[in-house]
């Protein structure tokens, strides 16, 4: 029993760096997109990639792309991977691949949503607020979805 508390005390996440690794944003059918009513159809996508930088030490990129098209046009379209460079150390295996594809994209999501909607608002255009997001489900389908594609063995070897 004296054993669990150190144990315990060892677990460690620390954010280490959070910034923006790469940015784009167009608007091809500009000036004339402004000319007419704003009722666009806004599309998102969303994903996310880790790196073993070290033993304990893991970069995550976010990466989010946005398209907004009126009718049968693009309005605009920005992507933005948000990076976080994180400290995880005294995890099991399974922890640290939750931690890095559930945990990690919920930490820079904010980030990236106040980065989408700057640089929309920037652009011309109102502002866009992206909604919650729960990387929790979303990486339970992934790890479902890795289940029934390489079966039970290789889903438990998943990193993000």
């Amino acid at each position: 029993m004296a054993d669990a508390p150190q144990q315990e005390s060892r677990a460690q996440f620390t954010i280490q760096k959070i910034y923006v690794k790469d940015l784009s944003f167009e608007t091809p059918n500009s000036p004339q997109v402004f000319l007419e009513k704003w009722e666009p159809e806004v599309g998102l996508q969303i994903s996310n990639t880790a790196t073993v930088l070290n033993e304990t030490t893991h970069e995550v990129v976010l990466t989010l792309t946005v398209t907004a098209k009126q009718k049968d046009k693009t309005a605009y379209l920005i992507e933005v991977q948000q990076a976080g460079i994180f400290n995880i150390e005294g995890y099991q295996k399974e922890q640290v691949a939750m931690m890095v594809g559930s945990y990690c994209p919920h930490v820079l999501f904010p980030f990236a949503r106040e980065t989408v909607s700057d640089v929309v608002t920037r652009g011309g255009f109102p502002q866009l607020l992206l909604a919650p997001i729960n990387f929790d489900i979303l990486y339970q389908q992934h790890v479902e979805q890795a289940k029934q594609q390489q079966g039970p063995a290789a889903a438990s070897e998943l990193t993000h």
